[in-house]
């Protein structure tokens, strides 16, 4: 199986060879090529680049768009600070919507008007010219949640789910409508997975998550699927107290941070629930063996089964050894020598 077979069965549940393998890696690819972090996250043709080279080096499934949570609050016009080798950061204290009353003066960036939004657009196409169909190429949107955090302030934010319930319901619904009209931009580009980052949502209670962000989730997933994407949902951190609600979505895929039991997290999502990820990012991936690598990848998926991609739980450190990336792509490849896959988790 080629990787775009091997993705579409698994998520199609027809036979697979093994299970993909689709780590993120941003910093660590930029170090691939030897550029620095502002090219990567800058310049769609560095990380273009970038990301197909690390993903012929280590086998990977998928190639993606990902660089940094700043694109669309950019268009928009948040203050954004660049750094010559570290990711942009908000300027949390200049929040665009320190002022509440600034959201009812926003209006939905174009995606194609020369921003940062259209330098992801530029990479999906880039990826589709280089690659054509020997990859699945993802794009990528901020969340509901971690939108509204990067235009009010993460902290400001979390005050306002109980100070200002109708606000909230505001900026998540403006949010959402932003991401639609981004993912399709990157859907017209060439991509074939939406991944959807909701970092913020793993900060506030499963009530909180119920009442106000999944209903957006909801609605976001939806429209991907309308567009015919298939759709990753990625939200680091701890979030095993919305693990059911997070599998109720109906995403295709479900990253699952190492600050969450695996265990707890197949049983709360169900056995024909997607899930990718768990390998520790530092205790494992950057600080571990190669052994440790490949029995956790091991552990994960027999936790797991049938229902598995393997990754780590969130990016991968750019000070990962080259050894243990390799011992994750042994690990997945050892698996075409298997009789069968595992069975899923019952």
């Amino acid at each position: 199986m080629d990787s775009r077979q091997r993705f579409f069965a698994l998520l199609e549940g027809r036979p697979i060879d093994r299970a993909p393998l689709m780590p993120i890696t941003m910093m660590f690819a930029a170090d691939q090529i030897k550029a620095n972090y502002f090219q990567y996250a800058t310049d769609y043709r560095v990380l273009v680049e970038a990301q197909i080279r690390t993903a012929e080096r280590f086998d990977l499934d998928f190639v993606s768009c990902i660089s940094d949570p700043a694109r669309e609050a950019a268009d928009l016009g948040a203050l954004v600070r660049y750094f010559d080798d570290q990711p942009p950061a908000f300027v949390e204290s200049e929040a665009l919507l320190a002022d509440k009353t600034a959201l009812m003066r926003l209006k939905i960036p174009d995606p194609l008007s020369g921003g940062r939004m259209q330098d992801r657009v530029k990479a999906a196409a880039f990826f589709k010219q280089k690659i054509c169909s020997e990859k699945i190429v993802e794009g990528w949107v901020e969340g509901p949640c971690a939108l509204a955090a990067d235009l009010r302030g993460i902290n400001a934010l979390m005050l306002d789910f109980y100070d200002d319930p109708a606000f909230i319901r505001d900026l998540l619904a403006f949010a959402t409508e932003v991401a639609i009209v981004f993912a399709r931009a990157q859907r017209d580009a060439g991509v074939d997975l939406m991944g959807v980052g909701d970092a913020a949502s793993s900060l506030i209670g499963g009530a909180t998550f119920e009442e106000f962000v999944l209903p957006h989730h909801l609605k976001l997933v939806k429209q991907l699927r309308s567009l015919g994407l298939k759709t990753r949902s990625h939200i680091c951190g701890n979030t095993a107290k919305i693990c059911e609600a997070r599998a109720s979505i109906g995403y295709d895929i479900l990253d699952v941070d190492s600050q969450v039991p695996l265990a707890l997290a197949r049983q709360k999502m169900g056995p024909k629930a997607i899930i990718l990820g768990n390998i520790p990012t530092v205790a494992v991936m950057e600080r571990g063996t190669p052994e440790d690598v490949r029995r956790t990848a091991a552990e994960c998926q027999r936790i797991c089964g049938r229902n598995y991609i393997i990754s780590a739980g969130c990016e991968v450190p750019r000070a990962t050894p080259m050894e243990n990336m390799d011992a994750l792509r042994d690990y997945a490849l050892s698996l075409n020598d298997s009789a069968s896959p595992p069975t899923p988790a019952r």
